[in-house]
């Protein structure tokens, strides 16, 4: 199936959620418009200066709904999320990759999630579309963007080698339950359970520090398990602080295939930390994320550094 054909899925579902809006709106409510946005770029590069195994991706999210209050609405499917990323997994060395070391892989995601409160939990629940091999174009991307700054890039024989084309639909879906500490202080423990290309059961705690991040929509990327803001009330300003922790069992992955490739670990755990500012409609995010081995040959975990800016003009 081509890139297309998958777009053009992920826009009836848009479209679907525009219908239904236009029926709530014959129906005395408000359109749904769009209340928020947010972006995420993760690169080992940032964390411990290498290249490789989760070397790059990208996650951003547009988000609609009928206003926001500071918390998710009761009712499932009124607020939507619509969410895309990037990813690219590599070996530890592209063009001469040794013998053990994982596949070079790169996807594009894109999804409808939404997100609701159900009695003090929050739940977050979406479908992705998960489209692998060269079809995505970032081989040819990141060869572009090595041979500028000077890097290697991916061999033929890395990229004959890799996951090969092919378009998997997965669900995801998050319960988290946020308890105050104090005014400045929140812990938020959660439970994930993902399907598609990976199927995985995680469970973890995030805690915030400095009730910057209060009345937030806060995302969560498949990467890293940091969380970005997607709606913004954009009043509070000064520093916040994040840490968080999860721990991860895994079915299977289109990563580690059967037939070739390092046998994958089947458990994982992150360990996180992160720190904002902001002041009015501007901010700026940056985390760094301790990844466990993923694979039985792996011989060292890694560190992915984690960067979101947003300014208003």
């Amino acid at each position: 199936m081509r890139i297309s054909v998958v777009l053009g899925l992920v826009a009836a579902v848009i479209s679907g959620s525009a219908v239904t809006a236009q029926q709530s709106y014959n129906s005395g409510q408000p359109f749904r418009t769009k209340i928020g946005h947010g972006e995420m770029l993760n690169n080992d590069f940032l964390g411990d200066r290498r290249d490789r195994w989760q070397t790059a991706s990208f996650v951003g999210s547009q988000v609609f709904g009928y206003g926001w209050d500071g918390s998710a609405p009761e009712t499932i499917g009124e607020l939507l999320e619509y969410r895309y990323q990037a990813r690219i997994i590599a070996p530890g060395d592209v063009e001469n990759p040794i013998p053990g070391d994982r596949l070079y892989s790169t996807s594009y995601s894109l999804g409808a999630h939404t997100h609701f409160d159900y009695i003090g939990n929050e739940i977050s629940l979406g479908a992705d579309l998960v489209v692998t091999g060269r079809q995505t174009g970032l081989p040819q991307f990141q060869t572009a963007v090595h041979n500028l700054l000077g890097r290697d890039v991916p061999s033929d024989s890395t990229l004959n080698d890799m996951i090969g084309n092919g378009v998997h639909p997965g669900l995801v879906v998050e319960l988290g339950r946020p308890l105050s500490l104090n005014g400045q202080t929140e812990l938020r423990p959660f439970a994930e359970l993902r399907t598609g290309d990976e199927t995985l059961i995680r469970s973890g705690v995030d805690v915030y520090f400095g009730g910057l991040l209060e009345g937030d929509l806060l995302v969560r990327d498949q990467v890293t398990g940091q969380r970005y803001s997607a709606v913004r009330p954009g009043q509070n300003s000064g520093y916040g602080f994040v840490v968080g922790w999860d721990y991860t069992q895994i079915g299977q992955s289109i990563y580690f295939p059967d037939d070739r490739g390092p046998d994958m670990l089947d458990s994982r755990t992150r360990l996180r930390a992160g720190v904002v500012w902001q002041n009015a409609g501007n901010s700026v995010f940056y985390g760094m994320t301790w990844l466990s081995e993923e694979f039985d040959t792996q011989d060292e975990p890694q560190v992915v550094g984690s960067i979101r800016m947003n300014f208003e003009f």
